[in-house]
């Protein structure tokens, strides 16, 4: 709901989440979509976005096909998230994570 700044890292939830944005008048049930609109909509004012997100590896294939070296995608594999917490690593989500760099034009 707020502007974001000229460089940005998203790590969204890779669930949905209730939000209650300005004027709604009861939470709204979002996902990722909504940070990939987000994030586009960001990146169209002129700012970096680097946004990752559990796919699958074949769309990460399609996708690099269909767009070809100019695509900036990256592969990171299962990524074993390190918790905040305590220090310790995760088991991974057994999916390819993907990094999209949204650089400004």
């Amino acid at each position: 709901t707020c502007d974001w700044g000229q460089r940005n890292y998203v790590n969204p939830p890779f669930g949905s989440i209730m939000h209650q944005g300005p004027g709604d008048k009861k939470p709204k049930k979002k996902g990722p979509t909504a940070w990939v609109r987000k994030s586009i909509e960001e990146w169209q004012k002129g700012k970096l976005v680097v946004l990752v997100y559990p796919v699958d590896k074949w769309v990460l294939m399609i996708t690099k096909a269909i767009l070809g070296e100019h695509a900036e995608i990256r592969n990171l594999g299962d990524v074993r998230w390190c918790a905040t917490e305590d220090g310790s690593t995760g088991k991974g989500t057994g999916r390819h994570i993907a990094c999209f760099v949204l650089r400004p034009v």
